[in-house]
């Protein structure tokens, strides 16, 4: 055969190899369907009560079944029957986002105006802040300050926050929550707590049920003979200056039952009970948690 009638007889097998044979590359999925964007409700109804304000306290309900809790981000710990709580810091801002992630996807939402706070604050423009600290307080102080941390950090399974709070002890309040010193222009702590004056010795007892979670074997420096109590869900009481006290670490106390006494103990300057609440790592007023002074 004429050679260039067998080049062009053999031309469309080549054309068949070098361009139309079958792709290796596997054909491309289809792409999954678009997830559904979650449901959105906006100023949802946790049925908030209390005083959604600095230094303030509020309980709420969540719907039957919510997988999630949170409070600007951070994760709340929901009772078994959906009631919750939160608190404000004597400093917290302006506002607060709530919200909850329901068994079907559905997020409820409810942004939470929190009202300013009038603290009473006295200015000492001719007095110092104070003397410079020493390596040996400082140290001590680290020691005191690791067991308080610790005794925050423990939860346990009591509703003492669910209860209508009781006073400590009655007497002349004496030092006011979220009051503060400026001194030469410089501002000093607040005032953690709510103080009570009365005599050394007088007895005072349990807010609300608890379980102690710290009683020191010695005055700390500052709040002497400290008490602590867990209520519950994040929320603990802090008894500060006692003469006394009465219950030991890990015991659960009751309502209205004695715990300790009066005292002057720690940087004092005369008998007080000094009572502070705190939820989580905010500091709580417990003045409008107890109602008004019996």
């Amino acid at each position: 055969m004429n050679p260039a009638r067998l080049a062009l007889a053999a031309l469309p097998s080549l054309l068949f190899v070098a361009g139309c044979a079958p792709s290796l590359v596997p054909p491309t999925s289809p792409a999954p369907p678009a997830a559904r964007p979650a449901r959105v409700v906006d100023n949802a109804d946790f049925g908030l009560s209390g005083r959604i304000e600095q230094g303030g306290l509020v309980y709420g309900q969540v719907p039957p079944g919510t997988a999630t809790l949170s409070l600007d981000g951070k994760p709340i710990a929901v009772a078994a029957d959906g009631r919750f709580l939160i608190g404000f810091d004597r400093d917290a801002k302006a506002d607060a986002a709530l919200e909850a992630v329901l068994p079907n996807g559905t997020i409820w939402r409810r942004r939470l105006a929190v009202a300013p706070h009038g603290w009473q604050i006295e200015s000492l423009p001719t007095l110092p802040k104070g003397t410079t600290p020493t390596p040996e307080f400082l140290a001590r102080r680290k020691v005191e300050l690791e067991q308080i941390a610790s005794a925050r950090a423990q939860t346990h399974d009591v509703g003492g926050w669910r209860q209508s709070f009781v006073w400590p002890v009655t007497g002349r309040i004496s030092g006011l929550f979220g009051s503060q010193r400026i001194y030469a222009g410089e501002p000093g702590s607040f005032h953690s707590g709510v103080d009570v004056a009365r005599p050394a010795g007088t007895p005072i007892v349990a807010p609300a049920d608890g379980v102690v979670v710290l009683a020191a074997a010695a005055p700390f420096s500052l709040e002497g003979n400290l008490l602590m109590i867990d209520h519950g869900l994040g929320l603990n009481s802090a008894f500060l200056h006692l003469s006394r006290i009465d219950v030991a670490v890990g015991q659960a106390v009751r309502q209205g039952q004695t715990i300790g006494a009066i005292g002057m103990t720690g940087r004092a300057t005369g008998p007080h009970l000094h009572w502070s609440l705190k939820w989580r790592d905010a500091r709580v007023d417990p003045a409008p948690v107890a109602g008004p002074m019996p």
